[in-house]
């Protein structure tokens, strides 16, 4: 008798674990490989997000990557000149070790640039009236190593007219955001991790912001017309900038609205 009950009882031991994490998948760390598509060699310094944690890792010289996940779960790898790459975690994944991920370069298409310089006659006098002035003031974004960056007019009530533009309910920061709580810890998420600040600092072309907030590229671009940033600024800072960009304008959303 006792031994059956032993026997029961050791098999309930082995079948619990297995029932409770089908129920309920903890995160475990996925390590896996990246290579090139073509070449098959292994690809350091490739950034690697969670976008469903916010969390980011980086291969080493040897291609490798850790980085925490469960199934459905989606990984985000980015590197300069390679087409990203977006994967849906699955079990086998994590099962089993060294799963490999290949990049793929991207084929550029180089277009003809026109250049158009200004007609300067070479007397300072004339040509200063002929010079284009940009009209934007400049701020500084906290936490960036800068004296500052373009953001609208100079004027002090164009920038209150902008910032009272924060009250509209209408306004896509505060559709976006401020009636959106889990958009904004993921902005929180974003500022404290150095690997994604990293990947950030480098990018200039939005799709990881995308892709980290889910907004697009409209809503991007929108949120930071509202809160009075240039167009210089727009289409010239680094998606590092545009995230304390986007953060800072919500912090002055709060306060005023509190």
């Amino acid at each position: 008798m006792i031994s059956k009950i032993s026997k029961s009882l050791l098999l309930l031991c082995l079948i619990f674990p297995l029932l409770i994490n089908a129920q309920d998948p903890e995160r475990r760390v996925l390590r896996g490989i990246i290579e090139n598509e073509v070449t098959e060699n292994v690809m350091s310094s490739v950034h690697v997000l969670n976008l469903n944690t916010i969390v980011g890792s980086i291969s080493n010289d040897k291609g490798v990557f850790e980085i925490e996940a469960k199934a459905n779960d989606t990984l985000y790898f980015s590197y300069l000149g390679y087409k990203p790459l977006k994967v849906a975690v699955t079990q086998d994944m994590i099962k089993f070790e060294n799963p490999k991920f290949k990049l793929t370069v991207l084929a550029y298409a180089l277009e003809e640039v026109i250049l158009q310089p200004y007609q300067l006659t070479g007397y300072l006098a004339i040509d200063v009236k002929n010079v284009p002035l940009n009209p934007a003031g400049r701020y500084q974004i906290q936490g960036l190593p800068s004296n500052g960056y373009e953001a609208g007019n100079r004027n002090r009530s164009s920038i209150s007219k902008a910032v009272g533009a924060l009250f509209n309910p209408a306004d896509f920061l505060y559709n976006l955001f401020g009636k959106n709580p889990k958009q904004m810890r993921k902005l929180k998420k974003m500022r404290a991790d150095d690997q994604i600040k990293n990947l950030l600092a480098s990018k200039f072309d939005r799709q990881v912001l995308i892709q980290l907030l889910g907004i697009d590229l409209v809503n991007i671009e929108e949120i930071l017309r509202n809160c009075n940033y240039s167009k210089s600024f727009i289409r010239e800072a680094n998606d590092l900038q545009i995230l304390e960009a986007i953060s800072g304008c919500y912090e002055e959303f709060k306060i005023l609205q509190s």
